[in-house]
């Protein structure tokens, strides 16, 4: 990627942020705030990752996940020009169509030609859901909300009855035919009792736990300024991050794997919160509980599959293969360019300095991307020689 594409790249992402203010009318779990389009293109991404529903659904290959996953981390994109729509709410289908055709055709531009064209095309996959991939994708967009709502220790009344109506002759009416499991599990949900499928029950419970990421803050800002990140939808930007940066990925680097490994590396801060990089704090200690929480959270699904998960974690945390060291490069390169875009709210509240720039973000960059490190660092040097 030449320096002229990654510039393109780096206004689309930097873009895309601005997805982390556009709410939906879903609620967290807790019941604490509304969701955001952001967070819930990360739930959905991990619920692709973790549920295989039957092939009457869509048959499930390595290569469909993948795919259903990086649609689904573009999939709600040109919310940021149209705006969420309620499902129970009226809708004027070619209107609100024609809206999100603009806003894809504005976003998608931001990028080089041939990168807008394949990820406008997932998108088009995506809305068409033709495919594999795309019934994949489009079956756990319908589920998440769903289980979002009857996992809420006191589901709101009014939220019951869309998912009630949604699940009679709604666009989720296919999961009574299609998927009778899972049925049977939100059946049982919303009567309070315990699902009937095991891999199903501990499936729900660990993606109802990984809710709670959306209420653990991050130090850096979004975007505008407005407030601190959550390390959902942290989680989310950076698997859209592997996505457009894949061209600086090592040669030997599987940016699918990368972009699982992105969508996993921070749900051990459920339990263990997140630590400012520039933050004085006892790193044995920290580790210790992230090991801890790792085995909580990973151990919420079935044994095999919480293994498979549970040593991607692992992997990411040793920075030992070429996949782990892109995605330590861009989890660390990330919030630099969120703090230029914010005048340095994070680097002024921590009193950060250039040396430790350079040291706690520059050196993991160089190990994993060194382009991306040459890019931003000059942009960083500006801004601390301008604070004189």
């Amino acid at each position: 990627m030449s320096t002229t594409a990654l510039d393109a790249g780096m206004a689309f992402l930097i873009e895309a942020c601005r997805l982390k203010s556009i709410t939906r009318a879903n609620d967290l779990i807790d019941l604490s705030r509304p969701e955001n389009v952001a967070e819930h293109s990360w739930h959905v991404a991990l619920c692709a990752l973790v549920l295989t529903p039957p092939d009457a659904v869509a048959p499930v290959t390595p290569h469909s996940r993948d795919r259903a996953i990086a649609m689904l981390l573009v999939h709600d994109l040109v919310e940021i020009d149209a705006g969420d729509h309620p499902i129970h709410l009226p809708l004027d289908p070619e209107a609100r169509r024609a809206a999100e055709d603009a806003a894809a055709a504005r976003l998608f531009a931001l990028l080089p030609a041939d990168q807008g064209a394949a990820l406008r095309a997932l998108w088009d996959e995506f809305c068409h859901g033709h495919g594999d991939a795309a019934r994949l994708a489009r079956a756990v967009d319908h589920l998440q909300p769903i289980l979002q709502v009857l996992c809420a220790e006191r589901p709101r009344p009014d939220h019951l009855d869309i998912v009630a109506d949604n699940l009679a002759t709604g666009r989720a009416r296919w999961v009574r035919t299609d998927w009778p499991e899972m049925a049977a599990c939100l059946q049982a949900l919303h009567r309070g009792a315990a699902p009937p499928c095991p891999t199903l029950a501990r499936q729900i419970t660990f993606l109802a736990t990984a809710d709670r990421l959306k209420s653990v803050n991050r130090a850096t800002p979004i975007c505008d300024g407005s407030r601190p990140e959550n390390s959902a939808e942290h989680s989310w930007h950076l698997a859209l991050f592997a996505q457009v940066l894949a061209d600086h990925a090592p040669q030997d680097a599987s940016v699918a794997r990368v972009t699982r490994m992105l969508l996993l590396h921070d749900l051990v801060e459920i339990d263990a919160g997140d630590t400012p990089i520039y933050a004085v704090a006892d790193r044995a200690a920290i580790a210790r509980a992230e090991i801890a929480a790792a085995d909580r959270i990973f151990g919420l699904l079935p044994d095999a599959q919480g293994h498979e998960m549970r040593a991607l974690w692992d992997e990411f945390e040793a920075a030992h293969t070429a996949d782990a060291r892109f995605a330590k490069a861009l989890d660390r390169f990330q919030p630099p360019n969120l703090n230029l875009a914010t005048d340095g709210i994070n680097w002024r509240a921590h009193g950060a300095t250039l040396d430790q720039v350079r040291d706690r973000v520059g050196q993991p960059i160089l190990r994993g991307a060194p382009a991306l490190w040459h890019w931003i660092a000059p942009r960083i040097e500006d801004w601390f020689a301008r604070q004189g």
